[in-house]
């Protein structure tokens, strides 16, 4: 989370404007994507992504290009990996978007999400389900658990 306002910095002052960590699931309407051709209205459905369990100091976490990461769906391991393989460091994502705009303090930027994504399961897409039960835990940061729900 963004923790001062910023625009067009560099990577290497990106730290100074982090005020901390925190899980956020980067639920995705696949079906709604690839239908569209992109991305922005199969993010944004109703219940998509939830954050939490808190929002821990960048202090606290410690380096954050090293921490261990898991996602299971009804106790299965779905992503198992490590904040080592981002494509993009923390500081290069937050410069980038300030090239383009103004972050402001309390804004959210989520960075990706590792290999395993339901869709691109082999041989079949393991596709998440109404009550299905999602967990993501980040080292030094938490836990959080959301349900699948329907909405009407």
């Amino acid at each position: 989370m963004i923790g001062s306002r910023c625009r067009d910095i560099e990577p290497k002052e990106a730290y100074e404007n982090i005020f901390g960590y925190m899980i956020l699931n980067d639920v995705s309407a696949r079906d709604i994507q690839f239908r569209d051709g992109q991305w922005t209205r199969g993010k944004i459905m109703d219940t998509f992504a939830p954050t939490g369990p808190c929002l821990v100091s960048k202090e606290e976490v410690g380096a954050p290009h090293n921490l261990r990461m898991l996602t299971t769906v009804n106790g299965e391991v779905r992503q198992s990996s490590s904040t080592s393989n981002m494509i993009r460091k923390i500081p290069e994502i937050v410069s980038i978007l300030s090239q383009g705009v103004t972050l402001e303090p309390g804004d959210i930027i989520a960075t990706g999400t590792p290999a395993g994504v339901g869709v691109f399961q082999k041989p079949e897409p393991k596709l998440l389900q109404p009550g299905d039960v999602v967990e993501m835990w980040i080292e030094n940061i938490g836990t959080i658990r959301n349900h699948v729900i329907t909405i009407e």
